[in-house]
């Protein structure tokens, strides 16, 4: 099968860089942070396939490099360095050799993302519905009659009630906005979707809520998903493979299950035990 991304090598540095950067950091020295020139490696070489329809984990606690990992893929970083393919309807496109405008429609048609903090994600000044508008109208739809249904449909896909539709996100719970978040993402049908640490801070309760609809969509859909969190729940319930890392560099992938039920690397194997 045709992956529909293909990352290779995608590192992210913040700072001058040197050439002991990448030798001087990871999970093998415990840190991130170069000791010769105080740079912060964020990401270290990272590389993945991911398949259509399929939900990617990434595991790790924080400083990691995991969310970094999405945003640089989602186009709100500039990686320093890497590749990644994505695919899309038999179609090559390399995202960080595009320009802006390239990389402005892919993400308006293609990508999804859905923030752990939905001021990152969503417009607070405008509605519910209003924010699944301005989605539609980036991606050219134009039509207020068919945006106000399409927008309906979405919220009601994701359980916001629809006379809520037109009220701020400020008036809903975290978990409310959430669901708009994730309403938003899905307006232009996209392949791909990114969620980054989506349920942290909410109660157990909305959180499974959550977790059930994103299966639900996955199931329905058939969207591809890279799932960023540092809940080992959230990777069980939700994912079919999983990327382990730990100070900017992959330690371990493979099956969720096997990752799981029998890590080989000493760190997924304490994140494991820490969770039991």
């Amino acid at each position: 099968m045709q992956p529909i991304l293909e990352v290779r090598e995608l590192s992210q540095i913040y700072g001058p860089g040197c050439p002991a950067c990448f030798t001087s950091t990871g999970a093998q020295v415990n840190t991130n942070v170069c000791p010769h020139c105080d740079t912060v490696v964020a990401m270290q070489q990272v590389s993945f396939d991911l398949y259509p329809g399929e939900i990617l984990g990434v595991m790790g606690e924080s400083g990691s490099g995991k969310s970094t990992l999405v945003k640089c893929l989602y186009f709100d970083q500039i990686p320093t360095k890497g590749q990644a393919i994505f695919w899309d309807k038999g179609k090559p496109h390399n995202l960080f050799e595009l320009n802006a405008a390239q990389q402005r429609w892919l993400r308006n048609h293609c990508f999804g993302m859905v923030y752990q903090n939905p001021h990152s994600g969503l417009n607070f000044q405008v509605s519910a519905g209003g924010n699944i508008a301005e989605r539609l109208l980036m991606s050219e739809m134009l039509n207020y009659g068919v945006i106000r249904d399409r927008a309906r449909s979405l919220l009601s896909r994701t359980e916001v009630l629809i006379e809520r539709m037109d009220e701020l996100p400020s008036n809903f719970s975290g978990g409310m906005q959430q669901r708009v978040q994730i309403a938003r993402a899905l307006a232009t049908d996209p392949p791909l979707l990114f969620l980054d640490e989506v349920t942290t801070g909410l109660d157990l309760s909305i959180q499974a809520k959550i977790l059930d609809l994103i299966l639900e969509i996955q199931q329905q859909l058939r969207v591809a998903m890279i799932v960023v969190t540092h809940d080992l729940g959230v990777i069980r319930l939700l994912t079919s493979r999983t990327l382990v890392m730990k100070y900017g560099q992959v330690v371990e992938t493979g099956l969720t299950d096997q990752v799981l039920e029998d890590p080989q690397h000493a760190y997924t194997q304490q994140l494991v035990s820490s969770a039991l």
